[in-house]
């Protein structure tokens, strides 16, 4: 165990980063770093973070669940990276969306915006209908807004991060695979790797555990822990391709060790040519984004959030809540950070600085070498 990690991230934790943290870093298929710190809670009561704390993953489900189905069902011959999504969902058809390939959504260059809050519009559907956030109607609801949207730029001229993409890349998965994206997801990935601490959570059934909280929603009118944080995949169920997945940094060491396995040639669980192709820069301008994966990106001045050394082969993403993977196949380097940054408010934006700060520093610690 390195001393100067733990020693960054308890002084992150005194210094308001986040309440709390579990790093977990692997070199070579050996877990070197594995440490908790801090608290899982500090409201309604303080509870301490512990290594087994089951953290909302946030967008760690797109790389995780929602791309990982994708690869299952391209290596099963169901799909094709540049099928146009109108071939499986016709509802997006139109104004340009024709044009729109499952590899636009993967790599966030499909012309759709980012973001919109048509979970506002939910919430006011559910002031006259009891139980609608949250239902099945709600979640079509949410999908007829998206595949009735306009491109905001033509598919593959640029990139914008987009969650609306990922929503309908987890429908997608559910109307080839016949299976709910939960569903599909367990039976095709975490139940064959043995994860068994990631799930989503259906938001109209409790499940135990011991969660690491978020944020206090003004609308849920609590802080949610065990709840899935982000509106859309809470109106529409807790499950979609975008967010919802809950996890431990053990199941994610699990899953990187695998998907390095792929990317050697050593792994039978998905094919090297197809892991390969969704790890790999694409060249939509302006752009570090693999397929569902990001790539290091920045500069000494302002570094990616994998920092300075991490080598260009390197990818990963990044959670909202706090949460952030990447993986090096350079150096058999993985680092899983997991965190609740947004509790008791999502406000708190100083994991920027650290995210680098402490990758450079695992990767000095059990590297050694630093890239010039």
């Amino acid at each position: 165990m390195s001393k100067a990690v733990l020693t960054a991230l308890n002084a992150a934790v005194s210094q308001g980063v986040f309440p709390g943290a579990v790093l977990l870093a692997a070199c070579r298929g050996e877990v070197r770093f594995h440490e908790a710190v801090g608290f899982a809670a500090l409201r309604p009561r303080k509870i301490r973070m512990t290594r087994s704390t089951i953290f909302d993953l946030a967008s760690l489900t797109k790389p995780v669940a929602t791309t990982t189905a994708v690869m299952r069902l391209i290596d099963q011959g169901a799909l094709h990276l540049d099928d146009p999504v109108c071939r499986w969902i016709p509802e997006f058809s139109g104004g340009g969306k024709d044009q729109a390939t499952v590899r636009h959504l993967l790599n966030h260059s499909s012309g759709l915006r980012g973001w919109e809050p048509i979970y506002k519009k939910v919430i006011e559907e559910a002031r006259g209908r009891s139980g609608f956030a949250g239902s099945p109607a709600a979640k079509q609801f949410i999908l007829d807004r998206i595949h009735r949207s306009r491109l905001v730029y033509p598919s593959g001229t640029k990139s914008l991060y987009s969650d609306l993409g990922f929503i309908l890349l987890g429908e997608l998965v559910e109307r080839l695979s016949g299976f709910s994206l939960d569903r599909f997801c367990q039976r095709e990935i975490f139940r064959p790797l043995g994860m068994k601490q990631t799930f989503y959570i259906n938001v109209r059934r409790k499940r135990r555990g011991r969660f690491a909280a978020t944020e206090r929603s003004d609308w849920r009118k609590k802080i949610a822990a065990g709840e899935v944080h982000d509106d859309h995949a809470y109106c529409m169920g807790g499950v979609a391709g975008h967010a919802g997945l809950f996890g431990t940094a053990t199941d994610l060491n699990r899953f990187t060790r695998v998907m390095l396995e792929s990317v050697h040639g050593r792994g039978r669980f998905i094919p090297q040519k197809i892991v390969e192709a969704f790890v790999t820069r694409q060249t939509t301008p302006g752009s570090s984004w693999a397929l569902g994966w990001d790539t290091p990106s920045g500069s000494l001045r302002s570094p990616s959030s994998s920092g300075r050394f991490f080598s260009p082969r390197s990818f990963g993403h990044l959670g909202y809540t706090g949460t952030s993977l990447w993986l090096d196949p350079e150096q058999d380097l993985v680092v899983v950070l997991l965190t609740n940054r947004v509790h008791p408010t999502s406000r708190n934006i100083k994991i920027r600085k650290f995210r680098p700060f402490i990758h450079d520093l695992v990767f000095q610690e059990y590297i050694g070498s630093v890239r010039s």
